[in-house]
């Protein structure tokens, strides 16, 4: 370790039983009761008044409607005053990249909320800094007081002979990984046409992991769900986040899988699949809440799972129903649920007091015994681990560009094509593979209507690699650009734009800054989100990267955009394995077949 301070762990419980065994017999005080609440237990969805909580080294030894026999001179007393008393809220497939936060800010931003467990898969990072960059969010994610497990990343590249990636993961860092000791798992196994083709170092990485008994994440993002589906869950990944409609969540459960169904920023597809549950009757406890991918703006201003718990009731769920699909559920599935995703004896002191389980007011948060949030304000110390250097200077470009760069050649002598565009579809993670007849000038191919340019920069190893394709969808107007260097999975640099010498603006100032976020406009700066992280994460506090993007989002829609939430949609145009056409640093793949197509079909 190059820390001063290593990462830790929270205690076990056998080695606090002794201390949980003599408060709950009334031998030994408790360090804290929780006075007078209602007991919402998610073993049996009940809420049962007039109980206390007594708690001893962050963890619960005793629930029951009197815990003076748990009471000493010295024991702290919370009044709960006839509030719910809920378990801490559980994040059951998220990435802490995506907050464009480091752990420490991402947990210091989500704990207000409600959130005390999340199990996170840092394969951003992980595309750009390889195992290292792994190893440095699992260590901060041990330093925080709450519980942030990691699963290690499966797939770096996300699609092997479709990109290009700083850094790979291979079977033998995933079995490495597993001996670290914030590792739940193995994150979202992406490369689902190679389980289903049982390419050996997926299913090597999968026996890895499961020889240490831990549980294998799974994205299967494909409407086919006949034998390539079955082939997939026999590979071993055990849920889902990738459905949006109710027939993905019936078939997954089906088969043995967790659905998790997820809320982030940009993913809405919560309503289209809790029918399922709401309407069809399937057991509840085979689905699980998730927010998969939220930013700084969305955590800041409207909530993290506390938003997912309400939207699922809003939806027609009931309200304990959501609930154990946000605590019990999930800690089941990770195999914790003697630990955390309940108010019982033995498990981690995560606790909630709202009086509304409908509208779930966050009012005081307690994780591991103590009191961490108070009214949306974040009490706890969220320590931050000492980013090295090379974790600071990853945009590796090996020159400025220029207006060229960005040109797309029509074949000689047309007036005219047809090509192959990108199209965005709001709110979803799927991408529409349209055809356009576009207008060419002086040889090149020209933006039109709402059709923009879209461009794929090297920039882990300084290749000078510029892929050009089309995108439409975004509306953007006049002549702009807007350039990032998170571009989900192989964060290259994806600029969109409408303009060839914006777009080489865009780029060069990202280049200099060392990451991030830019907009220009006819030649201005409208707004800049600097990420000097890895090129995605800032370890700036929440709510100061929160008035970045905000000021982001504003640019965007002064550029003509109205889509909701259309950053996320911009970051994820190289993610090449959700269909159906995206652009990596090889060129334009259609996902549906995993093959390179021509941008210019004639």
């Amino acid at each position: 370790m190059t820390q001063e301070t290593s990462p830790t762990s929270f205690p076990a419980w056998p080695d606090v039983a002794a201390d949980l065994v003599n408060v709950a017999a009334g031998r030994s005080p408790a360090d804290t009761v929780i006075r007078g609440g209602i007991w919402v237990n998610v073993h049996t969805r009940e809420t049962l008044p007039d109980h206390s909580v007594a708690i001893v080294k962050g963890r619960i030894a005793f629930v029951g409607q009197n815990a003076d026999h748990c009471t000493g001179p010295d024991t702290e007393i919370i009044e709960a005053a006839g509030r719910y008393m809920i378990p801490g809220l559980c994040d059951g497939h998220m990435h802490i990249e995506s907050g464009m936060l480091t752990p420490a800010e991402f947990a210091r931003a989500v704990i207000p909320h409600g959130t005390t467990s999340m199990f996170t898969d840092p394969h951003e990072i992980a595309n750009v800094l390889g195992l290292d960059g792994v190893r440095m969010m699992h260590d901060e994610a041990l330093m925080q007081p709450v519980n942030i497990f990691t699963q290690m990343p499966s797939c770096a590249p996300s699609a092997p002979g479709m990109e290009t990636t700083g850094f790979e993961i291979s079977a033998d860092d995933v079995a490495q990984a597993m001996g670290w000791p914030g590792i739940i798992g193995l994150g979202e196994m992406m490369n689902f046409p190679g389980v289903s083709n049982a390419d050996p170092q997926m299913l090597a990485e999968i026996a890895a992991t499961q020889r240490a008994g831990k549980t294998v994440g799974g994205h299967y993002a494909s409407p086919d769900l006949g034998p390539a589906f079955a082939a997939y869950v026999a590979g071993g990944p055990a849920d889902d986040h990738e459905g949006t409609c109710e027939a993905d969540a019936i078939t997954r459960m089906r088969q043995g899988m967790r659905s998790m169904i997820r809320l982030g920023s940009a993913w809405y597809d919560v309503e289209t699949q809790i029918t399922a549950i709401t309407e069809k009757g399937l057991d509840s406890r085979n689905m699980i809440l998730c927010t998969d991918d939220c930013h700084s703006g969305t955590l800041v201003n409207d909530g993290h799972m506390n938003r997912v718990v309400r939207h699922a009731i809003d939806c027609g769920c009931g309200p304990l129903v959501a609930l154990q699909m946000a605590t019990i559920n999930t800690a089941t599935h990770f195999g914790l649920e003697r630990d955390i995703g309940s108010v019982t004896p033995g498990r981690r002191a995560d606790i909630i007091l709202t009086s509304d389980l409908r509208t779930l007011p966050i009012e005081t948060v307690i994780a591991r015994g103590r009191i961490v949030a108070r009214d949306g304000i974040c009490l706890a110390d969220c320590p931050h681990y000492d980013w090295p250097q090379r974790a600071r200077q990853t945009v590796n470009m090996a020159r400025d560009l220029g207006a060229s760069d960005f040109d797309i050649p029509a074949p000689a002598g047309a007036n005219a094509v047809t090509a192959n565009v990108i199209g965005v579809v709001e709110n979803q993670a799927p991408t529409r593979a349209l055809q356009f007849e576009l207008p060419v000038t002086d040889g090149r191919v020209q933006s039109h209507g709402d059709v923009c340019q879209i461009a794929l920069v090297e920039r882990h190893r300084a290749t000078g690699g510029v892929t050009n394709a089309l995108v439409s969808g975004f509306g953007y107007t006049g002549r702009m650009a807007m350039a990032s260097t998170v571009a989900h999975d192989s964060h290259h640099m994806i600029v969109v734009g409408t303009d060839a010498d914006q777009m080489a603006l865009a780029a060069n100032h990202l280049r200099n800054l060392g990451g991030g976020i830019t907009l220009f406009r006819d030649g201005a700066e409208l707004a800049t989100v600097d990420l000097p992280i890895a090129g995605l994460m800032s370890d700036s506090p929440a709510a100061d990267l929160a008035a970045k993007t905000d000021a982001m989002m504003q640019a965007m829609r002064d550029c003509g955009c109205t889509l909701n939430n259309a950053y996320m949609q911009h970051s994820l145009l190289a993610l090449v394995v959700i269909p159906e056409l995206r652009i990596s640093d090889l060129g334009l793949v259609d996902v549906r077949s995993f093959e390179f197509v021509d941008v210019i079909v004639s």
